[in-house]
């Protein structure tokens, strides 16, 4: 985390919490035991070799395997609506082919700890063991401080549980020892730069500004600010300063109902939508993301595929496109045409998503039966909905293959990945709206929460 002669942060640097570092030093120590010269100070940088891939890709096999994939297969076990292990097994196969993990985590290389401990997290609180669910998530966010993305629906869904328990009773001695574990689960992982406030602050501000939400966006990705740069341009008209109190604005605003209905109605069900809806806020309105943060919307809207399997593998096919600017830089042009085609053929064979289109399906019956009278064509809704899909399916695949194999304009050099962010971002602001609908209009969390209380 310090700039000194044996660690040029440019080079060397970690913009990440604790968590990060620790998971980096084992690493290094196995390496070290392999081949020292992987990790020589001063002359291991630059240093390239097959066997060295070979095994940094390893690594993040490694921690798929001890961490996400098995918290995956267990919360597929878990729910009740896969009765059967063939459902559970389906379920597992369709999130683990999710493209775009398995594009980023092997293809682009990104380690998947801090989603596979958010999971986890979520894993523990659909089984009531909320202390264990708290310690997971902090560990997530101590690994990587994105997972803020999460943090207000576990914050909403735990306080939101001490209420219904009673403030006075149960549910004071709940929030009292959650409050304990999330203090020394940060204070385990902080511990080694504890000795001076200097560590502290250098840790913070490396790991929490240097890389944090609010620095400038990169210039293709689909999010509101950067599709709206394609006509105007914001940052000639406002100071960065008002464009980052906009943004916080606006994000805090489009994340609120869920949050809201979430501690009023405390679910696992709401506490999952809660957790896409959430994610999509921040990812659609803060100041700066990256496009690899889809991820931390695409992750939760894994975990409701079994439910919403349409609009689930609708969303994550979007997701995928949307890195494809990035995906075609690293080469990966290939990989994400196959991983596309088959998880698609997968969720469509599975669970025969174009049979799931009705309102009942896709968790807007009480919103249907509230506009009952108002709209006329609501009947016609599948047919609309199925029409929709297909042509966004064609629209992502003809630009795919015109920005893998067309040249730009010289004068319009960004013409097709400013395309790819623009479509992705009208995607994903429709996906917004629906499912703040389908919490907002959840009639099962009002029953749900009965069991709590």
């Amino acid at each position: 985390y310090f700039n000194t002669s044996d660690n040029n942060l440019l080079y060397w640097g970690l913009d990440y919490p604790p968590l990060t570092a620790y998971h980096s030093l084992v690493c290094a120590y196995i390496a070290k035991l392999i081949n020292p010269d992987w990790i020589a100070l001063h002359t291991s940088r630059g240093y390239e070799s097959q066997p060295h891939k070979l095994f940094m890709r390893t690594t993040v096999i490694v921690a798929d395997l001890l961490v996400y994939i098995p918290a995956v297969i267990l919360y597929c076990f878990s729910l009740k609506e896969t009765s059967t292990k063939k459902k559970a097994s389906v379920c597992a196969l369709c999130i683990l082919l999710y493209p775009g993990l398995i594009l980023i985590d092997h293809g682009h290389f990104q380690y998947p700890l801090s989603l596979g401990l958010a999971l986890w997290g979520v894993l523990y609180l659909s089984y009531d063991w909320d202390l264990l669910g708290s310690v997971a998530f902090c560990l997530a966010l101590n690994y990587k401080q994105m997972e803020l993305y999460h943090s207000l629906p576990f914050f909403c869904y735990l306080l939101g549980k001490c209420f219904k328990k009673g403030l006075k009773g149960k549910g004071l001695v709940l929030l009292t020892k959650i409050a304990g574990t999330v203090v020394v689960s940060f204070a385990v992982c902080w511990l080694p730069f504890c000795t001076d406030m200097e560590q502290i602050m250098q840790v913070l501000d490396r790991g929490l500004f240097e890389a944090c939400m609010f620095s400038s966006p990169p210039p293709h990705l689909a999010n509101i600010w950067c599709s709206l740069s394609v006509l105007i341009k914001i940052k000639n008209i406002i100071s960065p300063q008002t464009q980052l109190k906009l943004s916080f604005a606006v994000t805090f605003l489009s994340l609120l109902p869920a949050c809201i209905k979430l501690t009023a109605q405390p679910s696992i069900r709401g506490f999952k939508f809660a957790l896409v809806s959430c994610a999509l806020s921040f990812f659609l309105f803060s100041f700066q993301v990256h496009e690899k943060s889809i991820l931390l919307v695409s992750v939760p809207v894994c975990l409701i595929i079994n439910e919403i399997p349409f609009m689930a593998t609708w969303f994550l096919l979007v997701s995928t496109f949307s890195m494809l600017p990035l995906l075609l830089k690293d080469g990966l042009l290939l990989a994400y045409t196959v991983t596309m085609l088959a998880f698609l053929s997968v969720c469509t064979t599975s669970f025969s998503i174009f049979e799931k289109t009705s309102a009942e399906d896709l968790q807007l019956k009480q919103f249907s039966l509230s506009l009952k009278g108002y709209v006329s064509w609501f009947k016609s809704f599948p047919k609309i909905v199925r029409t929709l899909f297909l042509l966004s399916i064609t629209l992502m695949a003809v630009l795919s293959l015109m920005s893998a194999t067309v040249h730009p304009p010289q004068r319009l050099p960004d013409l097709f990945p400013l395309s790819v962010s623009v479509l992705s971002c009208l995607h994903f602001v429709l996906f917004l709206v629906y499912f703040n609908v389908v919490i907002l209009w959840d009639s099962k969390n009002s029953r749900s929460q009965k069991k709590i209380s």
